[in-house]
Parts: structure tokens; C-alpha cells; sequence
């Protein structure tokens, strides 16, 4: 692929990654939010496809086409599932209001930017000069992690940093060997294989998958 092609679709799969990460602060409807998961799942599978095109190399057009079918497809359809099992549809009372969730965003992108800046002019490539979205998606996912309240809005957040994890990986180093990738892979399969059936148990014992509420009845 010629760089005159590759820029460009490099630079639109990466804010199509950034975009759906943000995304995610602004939704409070958690089928939508599962949604932009399989959004984002699909442009980091772009960016690795892209950068196997570029390269020339098979394998890793291979290990793209694969994270693409788990991350936009097998993992959005169990997180449905077990968003079926709980019976609940919405965020209700995040910690963090959308307006302020959006100004914090835009810090996080700021913040990234600047300590994404010395290993961007190590290497001033097209591929290394996106490593401030991965950055940026993976402080998004952290917020998220700690200001939502539902357990599926919560394993979001945490797959949100999981993306990001292996974007930067792919970005830096133009990929990791397939046989850590598919570890990484399998071990976030199971995260939501267990995040099914607990939040089906959870529904079933206390009514709801509200962590909140969960601590208070423990308290």
C-alpha cells in the first residue's frame, strides 16, 4: 500500500477508535454503549490490517482479521447476552455527568498528548504519531472504569483500556507475537464469558447489577 493511501486510512481508523472511546462517556443506554465497543473493535482491527498492508506482512493482515472477528463481533454478542440476562438497559446515575465526563475527556486527550510526545519524535512515523489516541482511549477507558456504576458499563471500560493496550502495541512496534496476542485474546474472553453469568446470578439474587447498591446491602 502507498503512503498517499495508507495516511489517510491510518489517520480515519484511528479517530473512528478515538471517537467510539468518547463515545462511550457521552451514552448512558447500554446497548448503544456495547454498540460503540464493536465500533471501536472494528477500527483497531482496521489500524492492524492497515499497517500489515503497508508492511507487507501476511501476519499480521491475519492476527487483524482475527481481532476484528472477537473484538466487533464474538465479544459485543456474549456482552448482549449477558445484558439480556440482567434485564437492565441504562447507566442511571453515573458518579460523573455527561457535560463534565466530556470536559474530563478532553484533558485526558491533552494529557496524552504530552507524554505521548517524546516517543513520537523517537520516531516520527505516521503509525507512531497516533499513539496519542491509543493513550487518550485507554485514560477514557480508566475513567469509565471508575465512574460507572453498572457491572457491564464497568467490564466496558475495562475493554476500552484492553483496546487501547494493544493499539499502542501494534502502533510502537508494529505488533506482538501472535501467540501473545491470543493469550491477551482468550484471557478477555473469559473476562466476559464470567461477566455473563454473573451478572445473570446478580439479577437473580439482588434484583440488579448496581455495585453501589451492591456495597450497601453488603454494608
Amino acid at each position: 500500500m502507498n503512503e498517499s493511501l495508507y495516511v489517510p486510512l491510518l489517520d480515519l481508523a484511528c479517530g473512528a477508535f478515538l471517537l467510539a472511546g468518547v463515545l462511550v462517556l457521552w451514552r448512558r443506554d447500554l446497548s448503544a454503549i456495547v454498540w460503540l465497543f464493536a465500533v471501536q473493535g472494528l477500527s483497531l482491527a482496521a489500524v492492524i490490517v492497515l499497517l500489515g498492508l503497508h508492511q507487507g506482512h501476511v501476519e499480521l493482515v491475519v492476527v487483524g482479521v482475527g481481532i476484528g472477528a472477537l473484538r466487533a463481533g464474538l465479544l459485543p454478542y456474549l456482552m448482549r447476552r449477558a445484558l439480556v440476562a440482567s434485564g437492565e438497559s441504562r447507566e442511571t446515575q453515573p458518579l460523573v455527568n455527561v457535560a463534565t465526563s466530556l470536559l474530563v475527556a478532553a484533558v485526558l486527550a491533552m494529557l496524552a498528548y504530552a507524554i505521548a510526545q517524546p516517543l513520537v519524535r523517537l520516531a516520527p512515523t505516521p503509525a507512531t504519531q497516533a499513539v496519542p489516541v491509543a493513550l487518550t482511549v485507554l485514560l477514557v477507558g480508566f475513567f469509565v472504569l471508575v465512574t460507572r456504576r453498572r457491572a457491564l458499563s464497568q467490564v466496558v471500560g475495562f475493554l476500552l483500556m484492553d483496546n487501547a493496550i494493544t493499539a499502542t502495541a501494534f502502533l510502537t512496534t508494529s505488533g506482538v507475537p501472535l501467540v501473545v496476542e491470543l493469550g491477551v485474546s482468550l484471557d478477555v474472553l473469559l473476562a466476559v464469558l464470567v461477566l455473563q453469568v454473573l451478572t445473570t446470578r446478580m439479577r437473580a439474587a439482588f434484583g440488579g447489577t448496581d455495585l453501589d447498591e451492591l456495597r450497601e446491602l453488603h454494608d
